[in-house]
């Protein structure tokens, strides 16, 4: 009787480990922005919670842009990302994201909306892996 209660304790532990996720946009996301359908620019970004804010990176790696700042409205599901960067010529770029958080019991949710990245408008998808 003993092991079986150790057991089930055991597994009532390991299944809310489980459960827990830690902030909805923390993880690694990916998916792409453009102005058409057709011209589309891939991204990847790495989001963390660290307890007081969302901080992250677009595109790790050489030529990454450190996210400035990620609002989260949770009574709507909705999320602003903002960061800077420069254009080929070294020129200040501003990047200003606004989409809505979907699929948030999925652990593949999903953001999508609205990207102006300089003078350049479109929309953006992103899933999280």
């Amino acid at each position: 009787m003993f092991r079986a209660a150790c057991g089930l304790a055991c597994l009532g532990i390991v299944v809310s480990g489980i459960a827990q996720e830690g902030h909805p946009l923390t993880g690694t996301w990916s998916g792409d922005w453009g102005p058409t359908t057709t011209q589309r620019n891939h991204l990847t970004f790495v989001m963390n919670w660290d307890g007081k804010n969302v901080t992250g990176t677009i595109n790790p790696g050489p030529d990454s842009i450190p996210v400035g700042s990620v609002l989260l409205d949770v009574t709507n599901w909705t999320v602003r990302i903002e960061a800077d960067t420069k254009d080929q010529s070294g020129r200040a770029v501003h990047i200003a994201a606004e989409g809505k958080l979907e699929d948030i019991a999925s652990w593949h949710r999903k953001i999508t909306g609205t990207w102006v990245q300089g003078t350049t408008k479109g929309d953006f998808r992103l899933t999280r892996d």
